[in-house]
């Protein structure tokens, strides 16, 4: 007979942590065997997510997509990155659903239903670009802390709901305020109902743009429970963890706010240059806000064959946190030449914009195509990964795909 193969005890580790628990026994389990575990946290049957999609963490959930699967205009939730810092809610109520906005800075405290919410105030709907500051981490050398995000940590949905400056004049703001923070109702790690798992936000001017949201639908349907259904704050063009889900509060600070993961170097960049591996004081970090100008090409999937003399057609999205995307290249020869893409206007601001171009190659041989983004104040993507940081933000360096031309 063949000798029975157990568990790792990597695996069984690995096991434990998924289950929040011990698992007693677990030394005497087959190898190979499936766990019913695994099979009740499939995030793929969960979240209705494509089996491409790539898992980088099961406790918080954490998912990326690949760049060939970002090539719709308006990106379907089974496509979209999931990045949770905490529990996702379980028997969420709808219709006892309240979201409160309170705080030193507003002028009084108010509480509204879900329906409040949809027949109280006008309703609008936008295409926002939402990314995780750790896109691309995986690339940093030293390796930073964190998840090792690669290219797919980004996605621009359709977002429908009432504008958080209509809510907050509704509440009345006083002069000395400074920030607008989230509360939602993920539940930390540890299970301890005193600690909130994300609490940020964003400074008061951003929540007055016309485009930051308190949205309720995703894509023309409500949204999706792991992207914070029934409502989520929306703040297009900064990093993603601006944007609460499941919102429950909000609080109009007379101070920059000091919720969870607005202190240390969650979400900070170094204000001055530092070379790899330094580290850096708490002080000599500034907070990120806009993002960088960054660009994705989405089609075709990188390691595409073509016949010599065939022409290929690229596509692919750009973007630009606040601001917008004036120009868009690519290279085949590593950045010697640049060839103009046709580059679409933005649906609205905060929108991702489309770009294409039809690209000829020389002769037989591998090739590598690089894709630039310059913003409209005419600061374009590094070809290679820019500074260091010790979180691993920010990388915004030129996307590429491979191809052979036989």
């Amino acid at each position: 007979m063949k000798r029975r193969q157990f568990i790792s005890k990597t695996a069984l580790s690995s096991l434990a942590v998924l289950a929040g628990t011990n698992v007693v026994f677990g030394s005497n389990m087959p190898e190979g065997y499936e766990p019913l575990l695994n099979a009740e946290n499939d995030p793929f049957k969960m979240f209705g997510l494509d089996n491409d999609m790539t898992v980088l963490n099961k406790r918080p959930w954490n998912i990326e997509a690949k760049a060939h699967l970002l090539n719709d205009r308006i990106t379907p939730s089974k496509y979209m990155f999931i990045r949770n810092n905490g529990l996702i809610p379980e028997k969420i109520d709808a219709d006892k659903w309240v979201l409160t906005i309170d705080g030193e800075s507003a002028k009084t405290t108010k509480t509204y239903t879900l329906k409040d919410l949809k027949t109280k105030f006008k309703q609008h709907t936008y295409q926002l670009t939402l990314e995780c500051g750790g896109n691309g981490r995986s690339e940093y050398n030293p390796p930073a802390k964190g998840n090792q995000w690669t290219i797919g940590a980004v996605q621009c949905a359709e977002w429908t709901g009432v504008r958080l400056k209509d809510l907050l004049a509704d509440v009345g703001v006083k002069g000395d305020a400074v920030y607008v923070a989230y509360h939602s109702a993920d539940m930390h790690l540890s299970r301890d109902p005193k600690k909130e798992a994300i609490s940020r936000g964003v400074p008061v001017a951003k929540a007055m743009e016309d485009e930051a949201l308190i949205a309720f639908k995703m894509n023309g349907e409500d949204i999706p429970l792991a992207h914070g259904y029934p409502l989520r704050m929306v703040n297009g063009g900064w990093p993603a963890s601006a944007s609460g889900k499941w919102l429950k509060r909000i609080s109009i600070r007379n101070i920059v706010h000091d919720g969870k993961k607005m202190g240390g170097h969650a979400y900070r960049m170094p204000k001055h240059p530092v070379a790899p591996g330094t580290k850096v004081k708490e002080e000599d970090m500034a907070i990120i806000e806009s993002m960088p100008v960054k660009s994705l090409i989405t089609y075709p999937k990188s390691g595409a064959t073509l016949k010599e003399g065939q022409t290929l057609k690229i596509n692919g999205h750009a973007w630009a946190g606040d601001l917008q995307v004036s120009k868009m290249q690519v290279s085949i020869d590593f950045g010697a030449t640049w060839q103009t893409c046709k580059l679409e206007k933005p649906v609205n601001r905060l929108a991702w914009q489309h770009f294409s171009a039809d690209i000829k190659f020389p002769k037989k041989g591998y090739y590598e195509i690089w894709a630039k983004a310059t913003d409209s104040k005419g600061k374009s993507q590094p070809m290679l990964v820019p500074g260091w940081n010790p979180k691993g933000y920010l990388n915004n360096a030129c996307h590429r795909i491979a191809v052979k031309i036989k």
